[in-house]
């Protein structure tokens, strides 16, 4: 599994999710510790369902276009 990648993706999108949740619940008009609350929380979530999936696609060898983790199979059906 291409292990340090996903580090590498999930340390960069976790922060950008959580502002991005918890700036949006700000601007609705809560308040600060309910928008971090809010923003912390689906950010675990919605992080922690992307990487299960992503690992179930993995391991089942499910190619993914934009994940590009598995190497190109060139007996694919598109080749030919």
């Amino acid at each position: 599994m291409p292990i340090k990648k996903w580090i590498f993706q999930y340390a960069i999108a976790t922060p950008v999710i959580f502002v991005v949740l918890a700036y949006i619940q700000y601007l609705k008009g809560r308040s600060v510790e309910y928008s971090v609350e809010f923003g912390v929380l689906w950010t675990f979530i919605s992080v922690a369902v992307f990487a299960i999936r992503r690992i179930y696609n993995y391991r089942k060898n499910i190619d993914c276009i934009i994940c590009n983790d598995l190497t190109k199979n060139t007996d694919s059906f598109d080749n030919k």
